[in-house]
């Protein structure tokens, strides 16, 4: 069996050398989510917080994730998280909304950063320099720890949104795109949280999803 790769701290003491020392690293969770905002984290760390528990945030239990937050939330500099609506979402599209709220937990931050590591995305309007790293959430350690930000806040707000939309199963899917939201769909029709750009949602809107 392969060995799991776990994120190094090895960029940002390679921009530190540079003197950027206050390095951001920022990631998004819930771009493919048919219903919900699009979330993303931002976090500068101060050192490697010696933990394999901060990694990328798919390879979590949601409980690994908590504990992966709180151990987070204690060494950070500084740590923000941003979001954008269905509503943005559906007028923008996803790839512009992520990247807006990249740049809100950016904007967040209680310590702006003087240098920003960024997985996969490439995004427009931030104040520091800035640098795109694809699987970065495997890679790096500070974007490791935004994934893991974005994901619990984003969870967090999607347990809420069971409570105010039953019926869906937010609480356990997370807006994604399950055998038990398909059906939720076509019992319910859509809510104001679905994206309704979004293919399978569109096509109940439209009457158009008859399996």
């Amino acid at each position: 069996m392969a060995a799991v790769q776990l994120p190094t701290f090895e960029e940002e003491i390679a921009l530190a050398a540079q003197g950027f020392r206050l390095v951001a690293g920022i990631d998004e969770a819930g771009a493919g989510a048919w219903a919900g905002p699009v979330f993303a984290g931002a976090v500068i760390l101060k050192a490697d917080p010696g933990s394999d528990l901060v990694r990328d945030s798919k390879m979590l239990s949601p409980g690994q994730r908590e504990r992966a937050a709180e151990l987070i939330r204690s060494v950070a500099v500084a740590w923000a998280v941003g979001s954008a609506s269905a509503e943005e979402i559906d007028r923008l599209n996803i790839r512009q909304a992520g990247a807006l709220a990249m740049r809100r937990a950016v904007e967040a931050l209680a310590t702006p950063p003087n240098f920003v590591l960024i997985d996969a995305f490439r995004v427009p309007g931030l104040a520091a320099p800035s640098k795109s790293i694809i699987r970065g959430d495997a890679k790096v350690m500070s974007i490791a720890a935004a994934s893991i930000m974005a994901k619990v806040a984003r969870d967090a707000l999607m347990r809420d949104l069971a409570e105010r939309y039953p019926g869906y199963g937010f609480e356990e899917h997370k807006g994604y795109g399950t055998a038990l939201h398909q059906r939720a769909l076509k019992e319910l029709g859509v809510c104001p949280e679905h994206r309704r750009t979004y293919d399978p949602v569109r096509r109940v809107i439209e009457g158009t999803d008859k399996k």
